[in-house]
């Protein structure tokens, strides 16, 4: 995969939101041309410059629900980056590829980079398509895969992950959305989505691996948590399986986190830095970090895909 680009601001903080607005078009037609843009030289310090960076893009942000893992929510549509481990990797995914409203772009601002670590790293997945194996990749593209969530006192709570205490309103958010639903005793809630695997880019065209299959896999778990979590609540808190339900080898979950690295461009942060990703061509990740770090996000310019939303009812077992 080419470098990821850089596109330099000489612009004062004073200035910032009006830079961006008159480079509009160039940063839209990088991000366009090349699926990823970083934007180095702006200086953005706080949730409201992101937010006014956005505003001087014409990014409208989205809310997220059926978040996997807790974020910190700010005001304009800001939120911080998921809280996950710092000494574990996020391997890469695309943001809410389960949901039947998927966000378009994603922005992250980084108002303080780590002391060691933690890098950008992105990877263009349409590119991978050819790097996969053939089987797998037949079957995915037939079946499409199938998440299986159980929210319980480990990970996001079903309250925050919906934006609601209401089981009416989940139910019909759920119905909404082709999720498949289930109450368990002490308050717990398992649902079931099946999505493709394979989908074609709303302005392209162009077939891209959108999915989250390998990330949220029990293989890709570290094994001592994935044994504890299975002790403590005799369930992982989401795991992914073939379309039909069938379980996953971990030989292909090796295989889809290969064909990533295999393809990933890196950018180590700098505090100020501005990256835009389109969320539909380009998997993002992020490395183990050492020191103090912060990064806020924006899930913008939501899009249904066609032919994304299977019925989760097709699966058998699993």
């Amino acid at each position: 995969m080419e470098p990821l680009p850089v596109l330099h601001s000489p612009a004062p903080p004073h200035d910032r939101a009006d830079w961006v607005a008159r480079h509009r078009a160039p940063i839209r037609e990088l991000l366009a041309g090349r699926g990823a843009v970083l934007v180095r030289g702006l200086a953005v310090a706080s949730a409201g410059e992101l937010a006014d960076v956005a505003a001087a893009l014409g990014v409208a942000p989205m809310t997220e629900r059926e978040g996997f893992a807790p974020r910190m929510a700010h005001p304009r549509g800001v939120y911080s980056a998921s809280q996950w481990p710092a000494d574990e990797a996020m391997c890469m995914h695309h943001e809410l590829s389960y949901a039947a409203e998927v966000p378009g772009l994603l922005m992250f601002a980084c108002l303080r980079a780590a002391r060691e670590g933690g890098d950008i790293a992105v990877a263009d997945s349409q590119e991978l398509l050819g790097r996969l194996p053939a089987a797998p990749l037949e079957r995915f593209t037939r079946e499409g895969w199938l998440l299986t969530r159980v929210y319980h006192e480990a990970g996001v709570a079903w309250q925050q992950a919906f934006g609601t205490g209401s089981r009416s309103a989940v139910a019909e958010y759920c119905a909404a959305a082709g999720i498949e639903h289930e109450w368990l005793p002490d308050d717990r809630l398992v649902t079931r989505q099946r999505r493709a695997a394979v989908v074609h880019h709303p302005a392209t065209g162009r077939p891209a691996w959108c999915n989250q299959i390998a990330f949220l896999n029990e293989h890709t778990l570290d094994p001592a948590v994935r044994e504890y979590l299975l002790d403590l609540y005799g369930a992982l808190p989401f795991n992914t399986a073939y379309g039909d339900g069938g379980e996953l080898e971990r030989s292909v979950v090796d295989a889809i986190n290969d064909a990533y690295r295999a393809g990933t461009a890196g950018e180590p942060w700098r505090d100020g830095d501005l990256l835009l990703i389109d969320n539909i061509r380009m998997a993002h990740a992020r490395d183990p970090y050492r020191g103090e770090r912060e990064i806020l996000t924006m899930l913008a310019e939501p899009v249904r895909l066609t032919g994304h939303v299977l019925a989760a009812s097709a699966a058998q077992g699993g």
